[in-house]
């Protein structure tokens, strides 16, 4: 999908409707739908309909709605916030979106979304908290299905600890006089204690909660996150891992690392490439990690954001130990990395009774010198091996495994860019390893599985591997 494709047709927005008028044209289910749907804000209703069926009266009863047994002129919408025209008749609401342009009203037309000037989203209430998903009139049952998952996320209580911050806000930004401060006082509060409290039905013990808060204060100091982004779908990102991108007051981040990923932190979060593709480093490590302590100590939350699992080939040994040695307070959140993504989209078992009971994760890097890679033994023991930054060295790899005693025929997986929209998979056998990584159609990150539960996988049966190598 194009940059242009990803654009929205529509500005999301809240209209103010309290105390306000909003109308609706409309006596059947189309108008019930709307009469429920506003009775969950504050607006007044007023209903324009020759007669009502049963449903709809009921739903006007239940919404306090007025009811005016005639059709509208331009002067009963003069002054109205909104208009729904939902009569189920085009000639009719054709003509109500004429009487509301007349009178200068927005106006929503039930099922015609040609002749809408604003779209309904459906709407999650957690007053004063909204979340509306919209998806510009093309697909509202897709909506729906969106809103059930949110519905099912967030806490009933939560607009409670909405209306809680709100008593609370004038007394926050007294106690804590810059953006950052406070910023770090309401992550705490939505996230910690106090969100706990009201979640369990104590707001009593919530507000005590708070109170201690604002005595004691946040911690200001610096953090570094090491945080693992997963192999590239933004699916595979974890919920902890998006958390801390959005507390995050600087992003650190990867080559690898897709744009959709890194702009899933805060819009105001100062963003630092340090990117490394062979042959070419933005920033050495030693760079990297005196940039992590500078950022740090400067009061800062920093995300260190790393492809995949920051303990997996991302050399956070080095950061970890360089954070320490400044006093420099940090944590590690996992990621999904790339061998279990690979895996899984091919359906190869990484582990198989009675095959392998062994997974080594191993670096192509290591096969660059003479010697024989240590995991190499294990490999000849039967363990399944998944190769990182393989692509180089894979001749060197089969070479070295066959000439030590592993079978030519072992079956083999090379998976270009594990997890992305643009992924590939090819099987074939280790004596063929060079061959398959070497075609001209492979120009992504790859990764090597070696072992006899390829076989297993999706696409270890010979008949799919021969095709995918003739192709």
């Amino acid at each position: 999908m194009t940059t242009r494709e990803r654009k929205l047709g529509v500005f999301p927005a809240f209209h103010k409707v309290d105390g306000r008028r909003v109308v609706v044209v409309g006596g059947g289910v189309e108008a019930a739908a709307k009469i429920r749907l506003l009775a969950e804000t504050r607006a007044e209703i007023v209903v324009f309909a020759a007669s009502l069926d049963k449903e709809t009266g009921a739903d006007l009863v239940a919404a306090h709605a007025d009811w005016r047994g005639a059709r509208p002129v331009v002067s009963d919408l003069d002054g109205a916030a909104l208009v729904f025209a939902a009569t189920g008749v085009e000639a009719e609401d054709r003509a109500i979106v004429a009487l509301a342009h007349a009178a200068g009203v927005p106006v929503n037309v039930v099922d015609r979304p040609e002749l809408c000037d604003f779209y309904t989203p459906a709407i999650v209430n957690r007053a004063p908290l909204a979340v509306a998903i919209g998806s510009e009139g093309v697909a509202p049952v897709l909506s729906r299905h969106v809103r059930a998952r949110i519905e099912a996320m967030l806490a009933p209580a939560l607009g409670e600890l909405a209306t809680l911050a709100e008593r609370l806000r004038a007394r926050v930004g007294r106690a804590f006089p810059s953006p950052t401060q406070r910023r770090r006082f309401w992550a705490r509060f939505f996230s910690g204690p106090v969100a706990e409290r009201v979640f369990a039905g104590d707001m009593g013990g919530a507000e005590g909660e708070a109170a201690r808060m604002l005595e004691i204060g946040p911690n200001f100091s610096g953090h570094v996150s090491l945080v693992g982004a997963g192999p590239g779908a933004e699916d595979l990102l974890t919920l902890r891992a998006q958390r801390t991108l959005q507390e995050a007051d600087v992003i650190v981040y990867d080559r690898l690392i897709p744009d959709a990923i890194v702009a899933q932190g805060r819009r105001d979060a100062r963003r630092i490439y340090v990117g490394k593709a062979p042959g070419h480093h933005a920033l050495g490590q030693d760079a990297i990690n005196a940039l992590l302590v500078h950022e740090a100590r400067k009061g800062h939350r920093v995300v260190r954001l790393k492809s995949g699992d920051p303990l997996i080939f991302g050399r956070a040994g080095e950061e970890m130990a360089a954070l320490r040695a400044a006093g420099v307070s940090f944590d590690v959140v996992p990621g999904i990395t790339a061998a279990f993504a690979a895996a899984a989209e091919n359906e190869i078992p990484l582990t198989l009774r009675e095959t392998s009971s062994a997974l080594v994760f191993a670096t192509g890097h290591d096969a660059d010198g003479e010697t024989l890679p240590g995991w190499a033994n294990l490999a000849l023991q039967g363990a399944t091996v998944a190769v990182y930054m393989g692509r180089a060295a894979a001749a060197r790899v089969a070479g070295r495994l066959i000439e030590a005693g592993l079978a030519g025929a072992t079956p083999v997986a090379v998976v270009e860019n594990a997890s992305r929209g643009d992924r590939a998979a090819y099987a074939g056998r280790l004596d063929e390893l060079a061959a398959t990584v070497a075609r001209a159609d492979i120009g992504g990150p790859v990764l090597i599985i070696v072992g006899d539960v390829v076989a297993a996988g999706a696409i270890g049966a010979d008949e799919v591997a021969a095709t995918m190598l003739a192709a």
